[in-house]
């Protein structure tokens, strides 16, 4: 018995020659680096994470900035104490990672506050 092609399958031959679909990641990527805002702070944010580490980046998000000094919202008190203690090299680390050379420079400093508002709920 002979198997007959029907309307589906030779649409199915016909999308498999096309291209394969390109990954969406590269795209956003693009489209992130134009439509985000070009300041100190978006910079800071930008470089947290690898600047600070995954376990300090977990405890704290750069939210605010004036005047030259972001300010990080810790999860707690003692994350706050710990990372102000950490500040100096912290600063140095984000003015490495901030590619943008006028934002690494109008870094002057960071301010770590305990948010409770931001804690993880139980």
């Amino acid at each position: 018995m002979k198997r007959m092609d029907g309307p589906g399958r030779s649409g199915q031959r016909g999308r498999e020659r096309r291209s394969s679909p390109r990954p969406l990641a590269g795209a956003l990527e693009a489209l992130r680096g134009e439509v985000a805002p070009q300041t100190l702070l978006a910079a800071v944010q930008e470089a947290w994470p690898t600047a600070a580490g995954s376990l300090a980046a977990a405890q704290g998000d750069p939210v605010s900035e004036r005047d030259g000094v972001v300010t990080i919202a810790c999860r707690s008190a003692t994350w706050a104490q710990e990372l102000d203690l950490m500040q100096p090299e912290l600063v140095a680390r984000i003015r490495a990672e901030v590619a943008n050379e006028a934002f690494a420079a109008a870094l002057s400093g960071l301010r770590f506050t305990a948010d409770a508002a931001r804690r993880d709920p139980v």
